[in-house]
């Protein structure tokens, strides 16, 4: 029998739930999401907490850039309100399985503590700033966010 990870038995789970309540955008969101983590599987033969991360930010990041296509075209076409919809509704389905967001208290810290730790001082460093944070913070900010916070700190 093949070691299932906690996120991918709460899906299934929650999939059996839509099912039943016969919603089918959660339905084939939560299908979408399962395959995902079962493709990551069968490349890496176990999951990580931070690989089944991944792929949910993966996937909330593709939703994000949906939307903001979608925002832009919106008045040029009139499918564009219904599609804007589904992809705002599948974020928000998607984003249920992401962990808790850090406060900007808590990542303005974290971010002062790698710039004095690897004596940043220039714009020059900021992807080793941003790539030290990130691999703190573990899904808990937004990648924008931290790039910004960076950024503004380096200057």
């Amino acid at each position: 029998m093949e070691k299932q990870t906690k996120m991918i038995d709460e899906v299934k789970k929650q999939i059996t739930t839509a099912m039943k309540a016969r919603d089918e955008l959660r339905l084939s969101t939560l299908k979408m999401l399962l395959s995902e983590l079962h493709n990551l599987e069968i490349d890496k033969k176990e999951l990580t907490k931070e690989d089944e991360i991944s792929v949910v930010k993966h996937e909330v990041k593709k939703r994000k850039d949906a939307i903001e296509a979608l925002r832009q075209a919106q008045g040029k076409r009139d499918d564009i309100e219904e599609r804007l919809n589904r992809e705002q509704a599948e974020l928000k389905i998607l984003e249920e399985f992401m962990p808790e967001q850090m406060g900007d208290e808590e990542l303005e810290k974290i971010v002062d503590e790698v710039i004095s730790e690897t004596g940043a001082s220039e714009m020059a460093d900021i992807g080793r700033v941003i790539g030290a944070v990130m691999g703190r913070i573990k899904g808990q900010a937004d990648g924008s966010k931290v790039s910004a916070m960076v950024k503004e700190k380096l200057q």
